[in-house]
């Protein structure tokens, strides 16, 4: 039966949705999980939550196993799924304090932004080890990656591996989202959305051909307040991503306290999401310790879903970042972009898309800007790159000076010392 790799799989949570999700799939049963991680205390805890989501009616839905060797957890795997978050609460707290000290306000800072940029040099080695792994063991695997920030982490992977895809929910949530706020059952609507990941594009929301946009068009001052209604609003479209997440995509909000108060913006929110992740961890170590049920509920994510296609020949559409091969035809090629791709036994088939919106490629354009000069700044091992990336950043870009800039991704890179590839540490 197959192998699935999680690489990270001391995002415990996370890895416990995903087991949810494949044992619910009678076809894998027999599957092989082979669980990795770097910290022994937290590869110890998702074993024991595997083993019981796998035990089944006795049988066994799966066979688990628990590696601290990457490579040794990797031979032989048809599917690799990445979480690894490098650096963890730590590195989050400084990606979210240094920029704070200059003025510079974020939200979720795991995309773009001064976070995002040092969150993907902080996980470049990484995938670079990973690769040579995946090369070395298992070069045909499917890798599916979940880590942030998801389109510098393919676009960096995209020459160094056969076969990579990255994974995210959120335009499914949103059309989940979305279905409700019309009153209209997710069932009984059909969509398009492209654009790249965070900051993709709602292109067609439809229910028998009936157009569900303008249900939208209601005058609910507490809809108002939302960053996404406010962009719709404004742009025609609307964005794939939480308002949380939205708002320090633009240059036109995280700056003015005005704007903060008027759409409710959470500064430093994923700060207040990373503590109470942490609680979750430690509240499950010590139900597995002790013996406790497990609250274990499935996910609906993609990765599931993308393995019982490939393996059973299922036809499905899920959204996943890929290379932009002319998928859609405004945005740079080679750049990573999220478009609906076809999956079944042959894999994973992005949709060409053609042209955006042009508002709507003209934020996309600039968000691919910063993606790849964090790239190149990794690949060319020129440190003048990440400055010109952050300079390039909407919100960096509308909140410091020049010299700020520069003084900040200077004080990141001290903050941050080993974890950045070695050409980047100045």
């Amino acid at each position: 039966m197959k192998k699935i790799v999680f690489v990270g799989a001391g995002s415990v949570v996370f890895t416990q949705g995903l087991l949810a999700d494949l044992v619910a799939f009678p076809e894998l049963r027999g599957m092989r999980i082979a669980l990795h991680d770097i910290d022994p205390e937290r590869l110890q805890v998702a074993e024991a939550v595997a083993r019981r989501i796998t035990a089944g009616d006795g049988d066994g839905a799966a066979a688990v196993t628990a590696h601290l060797d990457r490579r040794e957890a990797l031979d032989g795997a048809d599917f690799v799924i990445n979480m690894v978050q490098v650096g963890g609460y730590d590195a989050t707290v400084t990606d979210f304090e240094i920029p704070a000290r200059y003025g510079l306000r974020q939200t979720i800072a795991d995309t773009i932004g001064a976070g995002g940029v040092f969150r993907a040099l902080r996980t470049f080695p990484l995938l670079d080890a990973l690769a040579a792994d995946i090369n070395a063991v298992c070069p045909d695997a499917l890798l599916l990656n979940y880590t942030n920030p998801m389109a510098m982490n393919v676009w960096y992977l995209s020459g160094k591996v056969r076969n990579v895809v990255g994974l995210c929910h959120s335009v499914y949530w949103t059309m989940r989202g979305l279905a409700e706020l019309v009153a209209v059952p997710y069932e009984e609507i059909s969509y398009v959305a492209a654009g790249v990941n965070h900051q993709a594009w709602v292109l067609r929301f439809e229910r028998d051909g009936e157009d569900l946009y303008p249900r939208l068009n209601v005058d609910d001052p507490e809809l108002r307040r939302r960053v996404r209604i406010d962009m719709y609003r404004r742009l025609g479209y609307y964005p794939t991503e939480t308002s949380e997440h939205s708002a320090e995509y633009v240059p036109w909000l995280m700056h003015h306290d005005s704007e903060l108060d008027r759409l409710r913006i959470p500064v430093g929110e994923y700060l207040r999401v990373s503590e109470d992740n942490l609680a979750e961890y430690k509240r499950t170590r010590d139900l597995v310790r002790h013996g406790g049920e497990l609250d274990i509920a499935g996910t609906d994510e993609y990765a599931p879903q993308i393995i019982h296609s490939i393996v059973t020949g299922t036809p499905r559409v899920v959204y996943g970042n890929v290379v932009n091969d002319g998928l859609i035809s405004n945005l740079p090629q080679g750049c990573v972009v999220e478009v609906p791709c076809a999956v079944d036994a042959t894999g994973v088939r992005p949709t060409a898309i053609g042209a955006l919106p042009p508002q709507c490629a003209a934020l996309n354009r600039t968000y691919a800007s910063v993606n790849e000069l964090t790239v190149r700044a990794a690949l060319e091992g020129d440190p003048r790159h990440v400055r010109h990336a952050l300079m390039i950043d909407p919100n960096t870009a509308a909140s410091l000076t020049l010299d700020d800039i520069w003084r900040m991704a200077d004080d990141l890179t001290r903050a941050h010392g080993d974890l950045l590839p070695e050409a980047l540490r100045a």
